[in-house]
């Protein structure tokens, strides 16, 4: 069985760029491309992992990890934040909302996969 990946990402072209990676790693995907979009399909889809971008329309990233965490029927999905902030103290605010894991954008297709391989072999 393939595994299942929610990307949440209000960019297009970020999404296609993401699908196309996953899909032909042999992933299974979903998306979202607002914080509300992203609330209702991890709990229609369940997915195994969800990249979460961190500036998305209507709820930030942030807070859609906060409520995902704070859901036990959700709370185990690992959510790895892939995002263009890249600052200092992004990756403890990201980690302090409950995010696993932390990629910034430019990231590496090696390193992203890698990333995404911790979590979902």
């Amino acid at each position: 069985m393939n595994r299942c990946i929610l990307v949440v990402e209000d960019q297009e072209d970020n999404r296609r760029i993401l699908r196309d990676l996953l899909t032909s790693s042999g992933y299974e995907l979903v998306e979202a491309g607002d914080g509300e979009q992203a609330l209702v399909m991890a709990e229609r889809q369940r997915p195994d992992l969800i990249l979460m971008d961190v500036q998305i329309p209507l709820i930030d990233g942030y807070e859609v990890t906060r409520r995902l965490k704070a859901d036990p029927a959700l709370r185990d999905i690992p959510i790895i934040v892939v995002t263009s902030y890249a600052l200092s103290g992004d990756e403890s605010k990201a980690r302090a909302a409950g995010c696993n894991g932390y990629v910034s954008k430019p990231y590496s297709t090696r390193q992203l996969l890698a990333k995404i391989r911790e979590y979902v072999p």
